[in-house]
């Protein structure tokens, strides 16, 4: 958590961020940091103005400030606040040369590059001589991940909010949502009297899970030292360890679906999730829990990485000939039905040894509905053989290792892949 200069601070860093951008992008221009209806006397000819215009409680961390209390009614933790803040960027420059859409593009590759503020730049900033006003702020020590995302704004939501500035022209506008930063309260916790003497108490019963493995030697075969998550596919066996995880009429639920595992133990729970109907799975990052349904408890929730698998990859609509660069649609299918509103990025990687091309699509067609199949547009694509992935929210699909040693390609990425002549 971080003191009251967090808000300050993460308007700092971005400013920082912009500005070392922009100057280089566009010549002269200037990051400033003051409301829209003030630019005519205080922004440059040339630049990009930062206003924070929302601040809204993070959801998911109001729950976390349920504090516990001891007998004399004091906390045992400190008050904190989870906070998203929402900033509106605005472009200002000579129209007749684009500056301001060359601005907008600048602004939307850096914080596409940097959307992650991280610790370094954070420092950096209020190791700045131009701003000494922050040199108390320790957002820096702040665990929880600080993420840069766009927001889209309709019509509708734009003109609201630039008609809160009386009289004020529009400019070139983007939103962007920074989220999470936590603010506690600076209270010290007070440390409780000694023990005097022990008194039973009836606390729920509660099971708990630890950790969770797999048992496939896919496993073995994909292990680096980066990997900290198990590597999950919709045809792996979990091993979910912990306490106190048996009972009658067990179940675990995985995302929506509620099942009942195969063995169960005390300490150990063996789930096949290949008895799941692939149907209910989804790709991405999902949640497990233990659950008693006659004891009305429910274990800790653990969040896995569920990767898809591609089935099978198609090119259609393929233009370009000769040492011209391609453009095409390719199709990829996969074993989850992959929802409309999830992110998806095709990544193609040349297989050859001489030369390497490396491509990433994002940019779908076609796209209405939740469907197993995945249309990519793809462009300046040079002709050749490549290595297929693809990213389902932050899942991605492996490639297929050569185990057999006879093989002129043993321990090398095979498939699966795509030839685009």
């Amino acid at each position: 958590m971080s003191n009251y200069l967090a808000i300050a601070t993460l308007t700092a860093t971005l400013q920082r961020a912009l500005q070392a951008s922009v100057q280089v992008d566009v010549d002269g221009a200037r990051v400033t940091t003051v409301r829209p209806d003030r630019l005519n006397g205080a922004s440059p000819e040339v630049g990009v103005n930062i206003y924070l215009y929302d601040i809204l409680q993070n959801n998911a961390w109001r729950s976390a400030d349920l504090r516990q209390r001891y007998s004399d009614d004091k906390y045992t933790k400190r008050s904190q606040t989870g906070l998203d803040l929402y900033y509106l960027l605005s472009c200002y420059g000579n129209e007749v040369e684009l500056e301001p859409q060359r601005l907008i593009g600048s602004i939307i590759r850096t914080l596409n590059s940097k959307s992650i503020v991280t610790q370094e730049m954070i420092r950096e900033t209020v190791a700045d001589s131009t701003f000494t006003f922050l040199a108390d702020s320790n957002l820096a020590e702040q665990v929880e991940t600080i993420a840069i995302s766009p927001v889209d704004l309709n019509v509708e939501e734009i003109s609201k909010i630039w008609s809160v500035f009386f009289q004020t022209p529009y400019s070139l506008s983007l939103a962007y949502k920074v989220s999470v930063i936590l603010i506690d309260s600076g209270e010290i916790a007070k440390k409780p009297l000694p023990v005097r003497n022990l008194q039973r108490h009836v606390t729920p019963y509660q099971p708990a899970i630890a950790q969770i493995k797999v048992l496939e030697e896919k496993t073995n075969l994909w292990q680096t030292q980066l990997t900290a998550t198990p590597l999950i596919l919709a045809t792996s066996t979990l091993l979910i360890q912990g306490n106190k995880l048996s009972a009658d009429n067990i179940q675990v639920r995985i995302g929506d679906v509620k099942v009942t595992p195969q063995n169960v133990t005390d300490r150990q729970i063996t789930l096949d999730l290949f008895s799941i109907p692939v149907e209910s799975l989804r790709a991405g990052v999902q949640s497990i829990q233990v659950i008693h349904p006659q004891q009305r408890v429910s274990s800790n929730v653990v969040p896995i990485l569920l990767r898809p698998t591609i089935q099978e990859v198609t090119v259609s609509n393929l233009q370009g000939r000769g040492n011209d660069t391609r453009s095409a649609e390719i199709t990829v299918l996969v074993n989850f039905t992959i929802d409309k509103a999830q992110q998806v990025t095709l990544l193609l990687t040349e297989l050859s040894l001489a030369q390497f091309a490396g491509y990433s699509c994002d940019q779908t067609k076609h796209r209405r509905g939740n469907s197993h199949s995945i249309t990519f547009a793809i462009s300046d694509c040079l002709p050749g053989t490549y290595l297929v992935r693809l990213l389902v929210d932050g899942a991605e699909s492996l490639f297929t290792v050569d185990t057999d040693p006879n093989s002129a390609t043993f321990e090398q990425y095979i498939g699966p892949v795509v030839v685009i002549s």
